[in-house]
């Protein structure tokens, strides 16, 4: 499948926030900005798809004017939606920039938010906190602290928006704790289509509440970018024709930039995460990223981080020769779950075979979507 050009968050972080031309806005975009139809085909305040459709727009036409208050009238449904009934609040946010940070609590299950302009560049949730950047009142907010966007929910579904955090290490040169997290997402059946995830150091981290939890997600069609480990965390989770883009770094003279994947996959998780049918490039130089390195964190130094690409084009800034490292010397990576399968592009060289694992055709048989997410299909209806 084809995915649309992305609109870099480069281009994003020197735009007017809020100035829909310098947004770069569909045409659709800029007539709902202007007043008509800021909610498309997804009905209006005054004619409510259903009772638990809630309206966000930045200029109050809507139910509300940020996505967290909006989020915060969605009461909790855990009870319906576990059993199979009545599922949660659809929030159906209009073109624009909500400059917030946003938490959906367990409670608020089976909750689905939805772009109204079906591109996912024209509703952007930022904000920009780091890991290192105080906290009122003293601290820091730390890496799960710094999210732009928090989902601890189950059943969490989103279409055609953006998740970004544009903290920037050159704005910020005294801060070292870099880690800035667009999106944490840690409810189990929680999936992203045709959505956006901007930032750095930690963009999207998929993981899960607790560590005997197995959380799976589930990314089709997306565009994910960063520099350093900008896909990371503990989920099951399952990226179906992703792109995902390495970033230039002014701030060093050589590789590597970074690392695209940084799993810490349980040990007692058969599955980690599964890339099909994507592809991976890159604004650095040739072989200046790394594939991928293994997430031990000290909180479970039992873990074991799994990683299966296949199907995917590696462009040329992978490292076809070394394409894995450690993140820590205790926890090589030859001792985890990596492995690729029929993947293609100047990155997907096998030059070194001891450096780019393979399955065979009948372990690439257990690699699916299917065996990774169970008894959940949520690429049906897509």
């Amino acid at each position: 499948m084809t995915l649309p050009a992305p609109v870099s968050r480069r281009s994003f972080v020197a735009a007017s926030v809020g100035a829909a031309l310098a947004l770069g806005l569909s045409s659709q975009a800029q007539a709902y900005a202007r007043g008509r139809d800021p909610f498309g085909r997804y009905g209006s305040p005054s004619a409510r798809l259903n009772e638990r459709t809630l309206y966000v727009h930045p200029g109050g036409l809507g139910d509300h004017t940020t996505v967290q208050a909006a989020v915060n009238a969605a009461g909790g449904t855990s009870q319906a939606f576990s059993t199979g009934g009545e599922s949660g609040y659809t929030l159906v946010i209009a073109p624009g920039t909500y400059r917030e940070t946003v938490s959906v609590s367990v409670a608020r299950t089976g909750m689905t938010w939805i772009g109204a302009s079906g591109e996912a560049r024209d509703v952007v949730v930022v904000h920009d906190n780091a890991a290192g950047t105080p906290k009122p009142g003293g601290g820091t907010y730390g890496t799960t602290g710094s999210a732009t966007t928090l989902v601890q929910a189950d059943g969490f579904t989103a279409r055609d928006l953006t998740f970004a955090n544009d903290w920037l290490r050159a704005d910020h040169p005294g801060i070292s704790g870099t880690q800035a997290v667009a999106i944490k997402v840690q409810g189990d059946r929680s999936a992203f289509l045709r959505c956006r995830f901007l930032g750095h150091q930690d963009t999207l981290y998929a993981d899960s509440m607790a560590l005997g939890t197995f959380a799976r997600q589930y990314y089709r069609d997306c565009y994910v970018e960063g520099d350093v480990d900008f896909v990371f965390g503990r989920a099951t989770a399952v990226y179906e024709n992703c792109h995902f883009r390495t970033l230039i770094r002014d701030d060093l003279t050589g590789a590597p930039y970074g690392f695209v994947f940084a799993p810490s996959t349980a040990g007692a998780n058969p599955r980690g995460y599964l890339v099909t049918g994507g592809r991976i490039s890159s604004e650095a130089p040739d072989a200046y990223y790394k594939l991928a390195r293994p997430w031990v964190p000290s909180s479970d130094t039992t873990a074991r981080p799994m990683l299966t690409v296949r199907g995917t084009r590696l462009g040329a800034g992978i490292d076809a020769v070394a394409p894995y490292t450690d993140m820590s010397s205790g926890f090589p990576w030859q001792d985890q779950r990596f492995a690729e399968y029929r993947n293609t592009g100047p990155g997907a060289v096998v030059s070194v075979p001891e450096n780019r694992p393979q399955l065979t055709d009948e372990e690439a048989a257990s690699a699916t979507r299917a065996v990774y997410l169970g008894d959940w299909t949520p690429w049906k209806g897509c």
